[in-house]
């Protein structure tokens, strides 16, 4: 038995194109924008709105690419935000948000295609850390939310490609301030590399 082991490996791997799946590792980088970003107030009469201010994103994603046009994608973001107390004069503070999220893909173009655009959507969690915190503390606020969107995938050699997304996540706020309502929501624009398999 052991001395076909090679050639049952060899036919088992002939058969993984045929299923027609294929897979990517893929990094990106952008800009990290809020709507409705007013978080509340301090419950004081003057003490101003908190909010959380616009700034960069980070993105790594797995793909799994089902068949010609469909796909799933996992991913962990990265997001370096600020929380900015009162108005005039202003306080920010450094505010890390970490993201897990899941996506459903819809191909334009078959698999193998120079250029695919596709629409994404899914769900996500939200993880907040309050200023002065780390993730190793534990103490961070977790909001689920959803997001949708789409982008452009770019082949540029048999294992190389790039890619331009566009993402935006509605999620519940954040650090319940007094006088909050209403969900944000975020705008990710990220442009990146991937690497084919």
């Amino acid at each position: 038995m052991l001395k076909y082991s090679p050639v049952l490996v060899l036919c088992a791997c002939s058969l993984i194109p045929a299923f027609g799946q294929s897979g990517e590792l893929s990094v990106s980088g952008g800009v990290s924008r809020f709507n409705n970003q007013n978080l509340g107030d301090l419950g004081a009469p003057g003490s101003g709105k908190i909010t959380l201010t616009n700034g960069f994103h980070l993105a790594f994603r797995f793909t799994w690419n089902q068949g010609s046009f469909f796909g799933h994608e996992i991913g962990y973001a990265y997001n370096r935000s600020k929380i900015r107390f009162g108005n005039d004069p202003s306080q920010d503070v450094a505010t890390p948000i970490h993201q897990g999220l899941y996506d459903f893909l819809v191909y334009a173009t078959k698999e193998g295609s120079k250029v695919r655009p596709f629409a994404a959507g899914g769900a996500q969690f939200n993880s907040f850390f309050p200023p002065g915190t780390s993730v190793y503390y534990g103490n961070q606020v977790t909001k689920f939310g959803i997001n949708y969107g789409g982008g452009l995938k770019f082949k540029l050699g048999p294992i190389w490609g790039a890619r331009v997304d566009f993402r935006q996540c509605a999620m519940p706020k954040p650090f319940d301030f007094p006088n909050q309502s209403g969900w944000m929501r975020q705008t990710q624009i990220s442009v990146g590399v991937s690497f084919n398999f």
